[in-house]
């Protein structure tokens, strides 16, 4: 039997290492949020229990905030998507002077800090006399992930074969039937890959927020706050549920996928 050499247990060993170092968190989270702590501080264990799931709304604020975030991420999400697939089907299909112009300017906000963007986009309103407020967060979350939006669904465009358009337009289909029929479902994988990631962008900003929301409490702001003296397990209960639902529609995805795979190679 070959003995193990050290170089080939240093990778598998590295990686359970990384792995661990980056569960952590996210398994204390979840065990804090079965802790029956009665203080204002979750950082002691004081035992198990299911009344802060039950009860996740005793706490107004937390609910509060959650429900400011979920509205915010959806506007911002659902405004940035239109907006960055119309530029992306622009940049990809259309040439024009500015073109290049157009592509530097989208990609600035992803290359800027956002403790920059945030303080700009703060003194942008300030000097424009808009108060800070749901309605400048939402701005704000726009101008940060339409650049994510426009590279996601860019990248799909670029794939797309010219040649089924045309095919459409052949059989005296009109551009608005060409698109809805024809484009618009190849885009569709894109486009739904864009608006989660601009969502979870948004739902978990705290900078570019906190620079221009002004007294509307979001759910990263609460948690912020908070942790100044012990996030509560109510907050950790809402963090475990959305991390839990993401896992839940990953998996799902999966399943989906490999069962419309299975289908097809049986046909």
């Amino acid at each position: 039997m070959k003995r193990l050499s050290v170089s080939k247990l240093t990778l598998p060993m590295y990686s359970a290492l990384a792995m661990v170092f980056l569960l952590i968190p996210i398994v204390y989270t979840i065990a804090f949020s079965f802790n029956d702590s009665t203080k204002r501080t979750n950082t002691e264990w004081q035992g198990f229990t299911f009344d802060k799931w039950l009860g996740v709304c005793a706490k107004p604020d937390i609910c509060e905030s959650l429900g400011n975030s979920l509205f915010i991420s959806a506007v911002s999400t659902l405004i940035a998507t239109i907006l960055g697939t119309a530029l992306a089907i622009g940049l990809v299909r259309y040439r024009y002077r500015a073109r290049s112009a157009v592509n530097l300017a989208l990609f600035l906000p992803m290359a800027t800090p956002e403790i920059v963007l945030g303080a700009g986009l703060a003194g942008l309103f300030f000097n424009a006399g808009v108060g800070a407020g749901m309605t400048t967060v939402i701005i704000s979350h726009v101008v940060f992930c339409l650049s994510f939006v426009v590279v996601t669904v860019k990248a799909r465009v670029q794939t797309l074969d010219p040649v089924l358009e045309e095919a459409g337009r052949d059989l005296y289909a009109n551009p608005n039937q060409v698109f809805w029929k024809i484009t618009f479902p190849l885009l569709l994988p894109g486009i739904v890959s864009a608006a989660l990631l601009s969502f979870s962008l948004s739902f978990d900003d705290f900078i570019i927020t906190y620079f221009n929301s002004g007294s509307v409490e979001t759910f990263p702001k609460y948690v912020y706050v908070a942790a100044a003296r012990g996030v509560p397990a109510e907050a950790n209960v809402i963090a475990s549920a959305v991390f839990l639902a993401t896992i839940l529609i990953v998996l799902v995805a999966q399943i989906n996928g490999a069962i419309k795979r299975k289908r097809l190679l049986k046909k």
